[in-house]
């Protein structure tokens, strides 16, 4: 697997969603983009920013809850998931996911460890995180390209 790799400092939310906001703006259509960290570390942020970088106006919120949100406003059409609360990848189906994932928006997936085996060869891998010594504020943020073979 071919894999690019670029790491960013974040050191306050606006700097999250503008890395969001940048990403969202230049993005292609049947884009898949992998959110991962920790609670609390900003996957909302940098969804918020994503969806804005699309120019979608409408507030965004992780869809907890409902495992997926779905946004037509934009330039591409969003469809934002939130996987946490799932226990088996096979639970997808019943929502359509490959409908989604191989259509002509682009997806956003937070705690996509959860649906890996279900992901496409090509996906952006966005992984979230704090590191409390360089002050609350601060986080990593690292974006991974993956390519299959």
């Amino acid at each position: 697997m071919n894999e690019n790799i670029l790491s960013v400092d974040s050191f306050c939310a606006a700097d999250t969603f503008e890395f969001g906001r940048l990403m969202g703006a230049k993005i292609e259509p049947k884009a898949v983009i992998c959110l991962s960290g920790d609670l609390g570390t900003g996957k909302t942020v940098f969804s918020k920013g994503f969806a804005k970088g699309l120019g979608i106006d409408e507030p965004v919120v992780s869809p907890t809850f409902t495992i997926l949100q779905e946004y037509r406003e934009g330039r591409l059409p969003l469809f934002h998931f939130d996987t946490y609360r799932i226990d088996d990848p096979e639970e997808m189906d019943e929502i359509g996911f490959d409908d989604y994932l191989y259509g002509d928006g682009v997806c956003l997936i937070e705690w996509a460890e959860k649906v890996e085996t279900l992901l496409p060869d090509k996906f952006y891998r966005v992984y979230i995180e704090k590191q409390p010594q360089k002050g609350n504020g601060y986080r990593k943020i690292t974006l991974e390209v993956r390519k299959g073979d």
